[in-house]
Formats: C-alpha cells, structure tokens, sequence
C-alpha cells in the first residue's frame, strides 16, 4: 500500500511564495516520476511540474521561471513557488508514478492541498 503525504499550502498575499511537500511511503520498489498537478474550480486538472527519475524536469509554460520542482532521495517531492499569481489558486495533487517489485508501473495521487493567492 502506497501513501502520499501532502503539505504546505495556504493562503498568500500575491507575489510571495509557498513550498509544497509530497512524501511518499509503501510499497514502492522505484519511483519513475514524480509531480504536481493543479485544478482550479470550473477547470480540468492540469500537470504544473514534473521530475523523472534521472532528474529530468518539464514545467508548465504558466509557471516556469517562477516554480521549482525537485526531489529527494527518501521519496520527497517539493514544489518551491515564487512570485505566486492570483491564477495560481487552486487545489495542488502531488502524483506518484512508481514500479514495484514485480515490475508492474503504478500511479497513485495525493489528496492535494489548496493553495489561494490574494491580490
């Protein structure tokens, strides 16, 4: 069984910035990939960062340049945000793509956490 553990959200004033958290936990045997994704009411959930196993990041047009996406080796996964954006509110899911033992590729979510910028 697989958790993920999500923290750091709240509510900041335009133009700080925020560090999400993801701590995955269980029977993962290696992880492929890790990232964040955000949904906003009213819309699909969108992928904002992504790191691969060999260190490899993607990032969506709307945050590069100002969110940061990186990971350590005990299965944390952390998006360091800056000059946050009113239209970066929105609900933020940790996602977790990982092999176990049997070589079987799994992906699993978090619960997210919310993030709100006021401005």
């Amino acid at each position: 069984q697989v958790q993920l553990e999500e923290s750091g959200g709240g509510l900041v004033q335009a133009g700080g910035s925020l560090r999400l958290s993801c701590a995955a936990s269980g029977s993962i045997f290696s992880i492929n990939v890790m990232g964040w994704y955000r949904q906003a009411p009213g819309r699909q959930r969108e992928l904002v960062a992504s790191i691969h196993s060999g260190g490899s990041t993607h990032y969506a047009d709307s945050v590069k340049g100002r969110f940061y996406i990186s990971r350590d080796n005990a299965k944390n996964t952390y998006l360091q945000m800056n000059n946050l954006k009113p239209e970066d509110t929105a609900v933020y899911y940790c996602k977790l793509t990982y092999f176990e033992r049997s070589g079987v590729l799994y992906e699993y979510w978090g619960q997210g956490t919310q993030v709100t910028i006021s401005s």
